[in-house]
């Protein structure tokens, strides 16, 4: 069933204005790709560590499917505005830690994530992913060779891939989350050719281990 967008978007900068074939909003079905990103401010003394304070994913046309603002569990001590985007107004509509969980784990469900280094946002969602159904834009070849083979920014692959800028003073997780869909929309062949090429691997693997088990057990 389909998800409808939730409330607490922020009005997104006009990036996206000279581009309209390329981001779609009327085109508000999930469908089978999703692109999620998150912006975290800081707790603890020193502010040093991240909590998550929002969660914005988009459709495969770059229609917002969910953005909410998530009220930190910890007092934050950093708002990290300058680049994070946040502020401690944003939190009077925030809503749980749970709520926001509970509700991203449902819509990414079966479905194909996109996103930037999303190790980092799943891990602070406290969710998983099958490996299988994850397209990492920081973790594609191609766009490694941007970096010499180091993870490249993602403002670095929208400016040199896509010719747009983004991060330019704030962050917006629905801009950086639309970045990473158009970056794969590109590159969706090559995405998926190599996806496809790591499951035959595993399901090589898997049926391999049966066979070398029984040779084991008949060595025994």
């Amino acid at each position: 069933m389909d998800h409808p967008k939730t409330g607490g978007s922020k009005k997104v900068k006009s990036v996206w204005s000279e581009r309209p074939l390329e981001i779609d909003e009327s085109k508000t079905e999930i469908g089978k790709y999703v692109s999620l990103d998150c912006e975290f401010v800081g707790v603890g003394p020193d502010g040093k560590r991240s909590a998550l304070a929002r969660v914005s994913i988009v459709n495969f046309y770059g229609a917002v499917v969910l953005d909410e603002f998530v009220l930190p569990e910890e007092r934050v001590t950093d708002w990290r505005t300058w680049v994070s985007g946040i502020r401690p107004s944003d939190m009077k509509n925030a809503k749980s830690f749970k709520e926001v969980q509970n509700s991203v784990a449902d819509i990414v469900n079966g479905r194909v994530l996109v996103g930037h280094a999303l190790a980092n946002d799943l891990k602070v969602l406290l969710i998983s992913h099958p490996k299988r159904l994850i397209r990492d834009t920081s973790k594609h070849a191609e766009f490694r060779k941007l970096a010499k083979g180091r993870a490249p920014a993602l403002k670095k692959l929208a400016k040199e891939i896509l010719g747009i800028d983004i991060q330019g003073d704030e962050h917006s997780s629905i801009e950086d989350a639309r970045a990473c869909i158009l970056l794969f929309r590109k590159y969706k062949v090559d995405f998926e050719r190599i996806a496809q090429s790591k499951s035959h691997h595993s399901a090589k693997v898997r049926q391999s281990q049966p066979m070398a088990q029984s040779t084991n057990n008949k060595l025994a």
